[in-house]
């Protein structure tokens, strides 16, 4: 068996992520289900983790990786009504950044792009969800795709990045097949010693999830 270049793995697991992803917003539309969450209680949960990041006392930057349909903005406005904040959206879905572009063209501060990586650096980079639907990819090549958006959310973040995971099933419990858990130690460790930054995990807040927190 031919064993395919790390690049043109990468190229297929992102072409099978965005099907996925097109797929459900073309479903459901500009909603939770629209990116495969639950509710708008259980995505707004997760959006407080990650934002523990953040300092909004001054102006600052974001990347949005895996935005969807930007609905991290919506969020800021009801929680963060007065923040001045630089928002790009990026997401591997062209179908999701369409319907990002219409719903926030009045939006002043807001700049959406498809893609597997921010263009630029900002203050902070957020990924929500992004690495738990694994589909049928093989493990080694999903954690390689994990990897390496660390290491490009690190070099795109000038003060730190948050992702949040799936953390590992409880014994005896169903199993959804085709989603990527793991425990925290594996990429706290890896944002710590490969990419040498503070690693904060927080957890218990409702979900079967861990935040990480890393700060240069």
């Amino acid at each position: 068996m031919v064993r395919l270049e790390p690049d043109v793995e990468l190229a297929k697991l992102y072409a099978s992520v965005e099907r996925y992803y097109a797929g459900k917003v073309s479903k459901h539309g500009a909603t939770p289900l629209g990116v495969d969450w639950s509710c708008v209680p259980t995505q707004e949960l997760r959006f407080i983790e990650l934002l523990k990041l953040c300092s909004f006392f001054d102006r600052c930057s974001l990347n949005d990786v895996g935005c969807g349909y930007g609905a991290l903005l919506t969020y800021l406005g009801k929680r963060y009504p007065n923040a001045d904040v630089d928002y790009l959206g990026i997401d591997l879905s062209s179908a999701m950044i369409r319907r990002a572009k219409r719903l926030w063209r009045h939006h002043r501060g807001a700049r959406f792009i498809v893609g597997n990586l921010s263009p630029r650096v900002a203050d902070y980079s957020i990924a929500s969800g992004i690495f738990n639907v694994k589909l049928d990819q093989p493990l080694d090549r999903w954690e390689h795709f994990v990897a390496k958006t660390l290491t490009d959310m690190q070099a795109t973040s000038r003060r730190g990045f948050a992702v949040n995971f799936k953390a590992p099933q409880v014994a005896g419990r169903f199993c959804e097949s085709g989603l990527y858990r793991t425990s925290p130690k594996q990429w706290a460790r890896y944002c710590a010693q490969v990419l040498g930054s503070s690693v904060e995990v927080t957890t218990g807040y409702g979900l079967r999830e861990f935040t990480l927190l890393v700060r240069k």
